[in-house]
């Protein structure tokens, strides 16, 4: 019985998005195209993957544990194509790159320089959150990423991009309020937060948290643009890039905070055992163009 490495990353894709749409959209494949995967792998196995739920679909216990066996699976497909390209010595083929959607980690240079020197390398872009992108990474789906923050998951080697200010912003008709506020008065105010993002849920651990406050959260957002679409039109508080903040204030749309600042550490990353594979390494050598202080982290080992 062969093992088709498509449905296989469809399979993974709908196991930790836990809904088929969202998985097809990460994949750029039709929801039909997904649910098809997936039921071929259930036919072909004889055993049922998942319960479907009002919320979406659940892993059923056996496929929690052919999850993980897919995973490994997926990874060493990585690697064995890793390896075949180091055995070539050849830089070409195609880089999938997972990156934050926002502007900022300069991936656009990056590509650009990779482009120039090496005309062969075909780059696909993904536009993920950081959790999304370690996900990618562990499971060989994607190549490289860049992402904010570490993470205590092991097998992936670090570079140090730069740091990243963060701001606190609100509405600007509660310009007076936000000025005025002390800690305790900006937890109390209606925020937006973002879903299932480590490294956001990490500054505002800093920022509150940590002073023993909890957020009155009255908005959930996925996509950084819908929550910043919904601060603008005045629902909430929100933790925002600093250059974004700023622009928002100099164009009379926000109020920012002169009291809560923080910052977050931009990463690039890949799996450490791929540190030789050459489309790794072209990417590795672009990125020391657009950020000549980048410098590696110390290799997390598998």
């Amino acid at each position: 019985m062969l093992t088709d490495l498509v449905q296989l990353r469809t399979f993974v894709a709908v196991a930790e998005e836990q809904h088929l749409t969202r998985a097809a959209e990460r994949l750029f494949i039709s929801q039909s195209a997904a649910s098809a995967h997936v039921r071929a792998i259930e036919e072909r196995l004889q055993t049922q993957l998942f319960d479907r739920t009002n919320r979406g679909l659940e892993l059923t216990r056996a496929g929690q544990l052919l999850a993980e066996k897919a995973r490994a699976l997926l990874n060493e497909e990585a690697h064995f194509s890793s390896f075949a390209r180091e055995l070539r010595g050849k830089i070409e083929g195609t880089l999938v790159v997972g990156t934050s959607s926002e502007p900022g980690t300069r991936i656009g240079e990056i590509v650009s320089a990779l482009r120039k020197r090496h005309p062969l390398i075909t780059v696909d872009l993904m536009a993920r959150p950081s959790s999304g992108t370690r996900q990618g990474l562990a499971s060989g789906e994607l190549d490289v990423g860049v992402l904010l923050g570490l993470s205590a998951e092991e097998g992936f080697t670090y570079y140090e991009l730069t740091s990243v200010p963060y701001r606190v912003a609100g509405p600007a008709a509660w310009k007076e309020r936000i000025d005025d506020a002390d800690w305790v008065t900006l937890a109390r105010l209606p925020w937006l937060v973002p879903s299932g993002s480590s490294a956001y849920s990490g500054m505002l651990a800093q920022l509150f948290g940590n002073r023993g406050l909890e957020l009155n959260s009255v908005l959930r957002f996925d996509n950084s643009s819908v929550g910043r679409a919904a601060l603008e039109a005045g629902a909430g508080m929100m933790l925002l890039r600093e250059d974004h903040a700023i622009q928002g204030e100099l164009k009379g749309q926000l109020a920012v905070s002169p009291l809560a600042r923080t910052e977050i550490t931009l990463w690039a990353a890949h799996q450490s055992g791929r540190r030789a594979d050459p489309l790794i390494d072209a990417f590795v050598e672009a990125a020391r163009l657009s950020w000549p202080l980048m410098k590696p982290a110390n290799a997390r080992k598998t």
